[in-house]
């Protein structure tokens, strides 16, 4: 429903701009008030704070679709191409060599964004933003809920409950990321990564789907970098509105939407400039798990 009003409502802009001569100016304004109406109005039921309880859900599927247990989301950034702000020097300029603004966000294992945040500078690698953004003072402060630790099925082996990213980001107790590349001669860590970039590219198809449905994020969006992140956002609550009307949509056609993944590429991502000394404590959660990937294989 939400989805054909919003079509409904580019179509009637569009007549209205071809039949009253609108300007280009005042079209824009009114789009960028549809955005943040979407934003505002749908945000609570389509994009809320997860609860314990929606995190619970969301690791029981995580371990039902992708095998890794104990998960509670998957965490990236993209880059959102935009044009060249006034002002900016090198701010939005990143290592693509194009200047962008990043929307930061978690995915849960259908692919539905939990959290985002948007408006990381592009110069910025994922790991500085993800420091930054709302998403990590949340989980730092505990603002955020996140359910106490349980055993792993069929074990007694207790670990806590964790997002898992790639190898920009941080490891810390309730973020996972793989192991650096110097360490892969161990098969077992090699096998570690396979299970959780396996797992981990729910996020990169979240983006994929976003971008095939919202093709303005296949460009550069050409207006203020403020009006950028309400379009952003808004997009972010359709594509989760989307995903729910689509719940008979089986995995293998979202796949044809997912920019392919490689893990080869994960490998090839600029670390962070971020603190990314890892804990004991971290170090000792992530090889919980590594010793339940080996004696779990699928």
């Amino acid at each position: 429903m939400y989805m054909k009003l919003y079509l409904a409502t580019g179509m009637a802009f569009r007549q209205l701009a071809l039949s009253f001569r609108i300007s280009k100016s005042t079209v824009s304004t009114i789009v960028i008030e549809v955005c943040k109406a979407i934003w505002k109005n749908l945000k609570e039921k389509h994009l809320p704070t997860p609860t314990i309880e929606q995190l619970k859900n969301i690791e029981k599927k995580f371990y039902e679709k992708w095998n890794y247990p104990n998960c509670i989301g998957s965490i990236d950034g993209k880059h959102i191409r935009v044009r060249c702000p006034k002002n900016s020097d090198s701010m939005f300029f990143n290592r693509k060599q194009y200047y962008s603004i990043v929307l930061m966000a978690i995915a849960d294992a259908n692919y539905k964004f939990i959290m985002v945040d948007v408006g990381g500078y592009g110069k910025d690698s994922d790991g500085g933003i993800l420091c930054s953004s709302n998403i990590y003072q949340c989980l730092e402060n505990e603002i955020l809920k996140i359910p106490s630790e349980k055993k792993f099925p069929n074990s007694n082996v207790i670990a806590p409950h964790v997002f898992i990213g790639d190898e920009a980001f941080p490891l810390r107790s309730y973020l996972m990321r793989p192991f650096p590349r110097h360490q892969l001669q161990d098969g077992d860590k090699m096998y570690y990564n396979y299970r959780h970039a396996r797992s981990r590219m729910t996020i990169e198809c979240a983006f994929g789907i976003a971008s095939s449905k919202f093709r303005i994020l296949l460009k550069a969006i050409e207006t203020k970098i403020e009006n950028v992140d309400h379009i952003v956002k808004s997009i972010c609550i359709l594509h989760n509105i989307i995903i729910d009307l689509e719940k008979n949509v089986t995995d293998t056609e979202y796949a044809a939407s997912c920019r392919e993944f490689d893990t080869s590429a994960i490998a090839r991502r600029r670390s962070s400039r971020a603190n990314n000394r890892a804990t004991q404590t971290a170090i000792n959660i992530r090889n919980k798990f590594l010793n339940f990937f080996m004696e779990n294989k699928i």
